[in-house]
Order: C-alpha cells, then structure tokens, then sequence
C-alpha cells in the first residue's frame, strides 16, 4: 500500500479547529467595538500561522486555517455572495439540547458571484504554507450550494424575488461556479464542500420535515446534486473537490442520525466530486455497507476519531473499523480523518486543544501504520 501523493491524504482533517484564547480574546473585543478590524486581521493571521505549523509539525499533509476568520462554518461564506443578507430569525438551529446563536441568510436579491472575503483569507493560507517549505497543501473549506436552501427552503428567500425555484437552483450552482473559479484562479487546488443535507436526508424526521413544508424528500438530492455539478463543472483538471457529510456538530451535539443507504447511490455516482468526508464515528452513522456503491475512481476519508469528546481512541478499535470498511470498497480507496471539524462553529466543541491535537497526530500514526 502506498501514500497518496494528491488529496485527500491518507491521514487528513475536515477543516476546522478549536479557537485559541488570544483569537476568541480579539473577536470578543472586536465586537465589542474595543479594537479596530486590522487589529483582529493582524491577530488572525498570527493565530493561523500558528495553526499552520502545527498541522504541518504533527505530520499533516493537507492544512487549514482551522476556519480561524468565521464565525459559523457555512453562513460567513453564504452572506457574502451577491443578494445574501444576514438577518436576525426568531430562534437558532435546534440541535440534541441547545439552540445556536439566532442569525441566518435571507435571499433578498439576486444570487451572484462579483468576489468574496474568502478569496483574501485563501490567499493568505497559502502564503504562510508556501513560506514554511514543508510541501503542505493549502486546503480551503465552503459550505455546499444546498446550504442556502436546505434549513429553510423558501420561507428565507424573499417573496417574488424567485417565484420559479428552478431559477434559484440555476443561479446560486452559478454563483457556487464563480467561486470555484475564483478560488481556482487564486491556486487553490483542494476544494471542500461542506454539506449536511445529503446525510440529514438519512433521518426519517429530517425526510418529513422536508415534506411538511412542501419539498419532496426524494427529488431534493437530485436537485442538490445539479447545484453542485453546476458548481464544479469548469473547475481545472487538477483541482480536488471533496464533500464532508455531517449529521450536524454544534457544542459536541447533533441533529440527524441514519445509515447512508438511502443516498449512497447518488451521492457517490451522481454528485461529481472526487472525494468525500464521511461519519462514522458512532452506530448513528450505521454501517459501511454503503461503500459497496463507490466507484473506482473516488476516494472516501473515513471519520472513525470523534471531535466531540477528548477522549482518546484505542488504535487498534480504528484500525479494526478501517479493516471493516476495506470489505466493501478497496483500502487503496479509503483514508482517515476525524468525523467532522472540531469547530463547526465559533464556541467549539467540548474537548481541550492538548486533546484536539493528540486525536489529529494518533490519525497521522494510524494511517503511517495501516498505509505505510
């Protein structure tokens, strides 16, 4: 067996990480009006170096950011496409026993692409990688086009602007085809989408949901699936587009749970990205039987280290489960990572960093041991 010389890497993460003090330190002072904008910038970027190098020091290949800028992992990049605005709603997202902040996106324009904060950001976290001389790849993560429909469907999108839903569907997997050209055309060359639907569509709730308020649980996938080829469809030859799957991380909580077989057929046959983040880290998940749908040319990162709590995996257990996986789609096609970000959102998850980091190098040595 052999290491992978493109993403995603053998050992890889999803994106985000739990937020220094210092930098949660500027955010609340920068909020609070206390600091100017370049002062956090410059803290930002400090923080990010920082977090750079220690992605690169415990043997990471693929690093991020750790999402060090956002707030939450999917509305500061859907607040600022072109006829996005963020809004105060009546009540956060529900997850198992707590509520997040109460803001989303309303749709109070035209969906477009004209530039993006994230550009910047980008640019700078191939800088700090280049700099090092360590080879790693700059990594971006973006939520998936699906983000803007799937919470709310049309109850955020203002009435008249898109009387015709598949006019919205055609211009936000266009604007979603702007980024990915705009990212493209800044170096970057690993993609992520971040996406919750496609494993939310595996709840039974989640499905009803959906269909009290009026979108057909079975046609919403497809839909979902043409945004994202939209997206993706111009992007250069050596650019990797993967998705991460998500049942939902907030605090160490979730929201949906189901085995991946009522999506695994479109998700790995329809959806024309090249790699996919997938959760398996608890029974929540169900089993692996679903790879059996993979094709050869795909690769799927197995989330087996959980990023809600610090306790600390036994190897053996991982690379049992590793074994399991290999049984429906080949070892060469599958890699490691943990199950979601350590901070889908600004607040983190409930571990300290000392147990964040020892979960991230335990992957690295996993993955040195079962892949060479």
């Amino acid at each position: 067996m052999t290491a992978r010389s493109v993403p995603p890497f053998r050992a890889d993460m999803v994106g985000s990480l739990l937020r220094p003090a210092a930098l949660k330190e500027a955010r609340a002072k920068r909020a609070a009006g206390e600091i100017s904008a370049e002062e956090l910038t410059a803290v930002e970027d400090r923080e990010i170096a920082a977090v750079v190098a220690k992605q690169e020091a415990i043997g990471l290949k693929a690093v991020t950011d750790g999402e060090f800028r956002r707030s939450w992992w999917h509305y500061d990049f859907l607040w600022n496409l072109d006829g996005v605005t963020r809004v105060e709603v009546e009540q956060g997202i529900q997850f198992a026993g707590v509520q997040t902040k109460n803001e989303a996106p309303r749709v109070t324009g035209k969906i477009g692409f004209s530039g993006h904060p994230f550009l910047r950001h980008f640019r700078y976290l191939k800088e700090v990688s280049e700099k090092s001389g360590k080879g790693s790849v700059p990594k971006l993560t973006i939520p998936s086009p699906s983000m803007l429909h799937y919470r709310a469907g049309r109850k955020l999108i203002n009435m008249g602007l898109y009387p015709d839903m598949e006019d919205f569907y055609a211009d936000l997997g266009n604007a979603y085809g702007g980024a990915v050209q705009a990212f493209a055309g800044e170096g970057c060359r690993y993609l992520q989408l971040d996406d919750v639907s496609f494993a939310y569509l595996c709840d039974p709730e989640q499905r009803k949901m959906l269909a009290d308020r009026g979108d057909d649980p079975e046609k919403q996938p497809h839909i979902y699936a043409g945004m994202i080829n939209t997206a993706i469809k111009g992007r250069p030859s050596d650019m990797v587009i993967s998705m991460h799957l998500c049942r939902g991380n907030f605090r160490s909580t979730f929201v949906a749970s189901g085995g991946y077989e009522p999506i695994a057929d479109l998700l790995f046959n329809e959806v024309n990205v090249d790699a996919y983040f997938m959760e398996w880290d608890t029974d929540r998940a169900g089993g692996f039987e679903p790879l059996r749908f993979l094709p050869k040319n795909k690769t799927v990162v197995l989330g087996l280290v959980t990023s809600k709590t610090g306790v600390l995996e036994k190897k053996d257990d991982i690379k049992r489960r590793i074994e399991e996986a290999s049984r429906y789609a080949p070892l060469e096609q599958l890699c490691l990572s943990p199950q979601c970000g350590f901070a889908s959102t600004e607040e983190g998850n409930t571990l300290a960093e000392e147990e964040q980091w020892a979960k991230l190098q335990m992957i690295v040595e996993i993955s040195r041991e079962v892949w060479g």
